[in-house]
């Protein structure tokens, strides 16, 4: 209970802040600003910077969710020019999450169909289930990576670079791959998706191994 208490307390110093300046809308973008973590609740209480630039953006997703038709009637020729702004647009309703991955995943949310999109933009609620999956789903990714050096997944990863690197170099495919297996994990992952990186690396190895000790 006392979390709830804590929260209706930091909900009545908001309103009070939030009120000369809103009226008409205190009360919504007050629950808005309550849905960010209680850490940052607290700081944004103190600082009034802060308070002011999250007051902004709820207010602009709250516009936003009030006239969506705005966004929807443009002309198809604006389509290519729109995407540019949809993209800003959410990113803005995403950031008031502070997640602190607002990019990443404004850019996971951009790769539903455009319709999905205005949806997102004007349903505040659909927009935070959606950012609450996203998020899961990166930190779940990150639980995944951080594992990859300790698991079996490792094997798999010296196979697909082996055969990567048997392609280039067939003669000294062993010698390479253990030499770049030796690199961060992170960047071995880089290699295996970026050719012309793991190119670059293999062609250092040659080297290396041409060298005579």
């Amino acid at each position: 209970m006392d979390e709830e208490e804590d929260l209706e307390t930091v909900g009545e110093q908001l309103y009070g802040l939030i009120y000369p300046k809103h009226k008409e809308n205190a009360g919504k973008l007050t629950g808005m600003l309550l849905e960010l973590p209680g850490p940052v609740l607290s700081q944004m209480l103190q600082d009034e910077a802060m308070l002011t630039a999250a007051l902004d953006r709820a207010f602009r997703a709250l516009q936003m969710a009030q006239a969506p038709s705005e966004i929807t009637c443009k002309d198809e020729d604006d389509v290519s020019v729109s995407s540019d702004s949809l993209g800003e647009q959410l990113f803005e309703l995403v950031d008031v999450y502070n997640t602190g991955h607002s990019q990443k995943i404004t850019g996971m949310l951009l790769e539903q169909h455009k319709d999905a999109v205005l949806n997102l933009l004007s349903d505040p609620k659909l927009l935070e289930e959606q950012v609450a999956l996203a998020l899961k789903s990166l930190t779940e990714l990150n639980v995944e990576e951080t594992d990859i050096s300790d698991s079996s997944e490792a094997d798999d990863i010296g196979e697909k670079l082996f055969l990567l690197v048997e392609g280039m170099d067939p003669l000294h495919a062993n010698d390479i791959t253990g030499m770049l297996l030796e690199m961060e994990p992170a960047a071995v992952q880089q290699l295996l998706s970026d050719h012309t990186m793991l190119e670059v690396a293999v062609q250092k190895a040659q080297a290396a191994l041409d060298t005579p000790n």
